[in-house]
């Protein structure tokens, strides 16, 4: 798989998660706020990565895919946010 394919598999499996993430809400410890700016930058890493994507820069596209997945893995390792991959 060369990664130009690599990037867009990324990109589309992460698009994917957003629209089924849930965040769990099972602690009035956390603060929902900062779970939502994770999710908002992890959003970040999605749009820039499909930008790099379409300019044909697909090394860093799939860099900023990987952190986007990472962000979203904290997360629900964590047990704030479900969804599958």
């Amino acid at each position: 798989m060369t990664v130009e394919e690599m990037a867009a598999k990324y990109v589309r499996k992460t698009e994917r998660v957003f629209g089924e993430l849930e965040i769990i809400r099972k602690s009035t410890h956390l603060d929902f706020e900062k779970i939502n700016e994770i999710i908002d930058e992890a959003k970040r890493y999605l749009e820039d990565a499909k930008y790099y994507l379409d300019r044909g820069q697909f090394g860093t596209s799939l860099a900023s895919v990987a952190y986007c997945e990472g962000l979203l893995d904290a997360l629900r390792m964590l047990g704030l946010v479900r969804f599958d991959w």
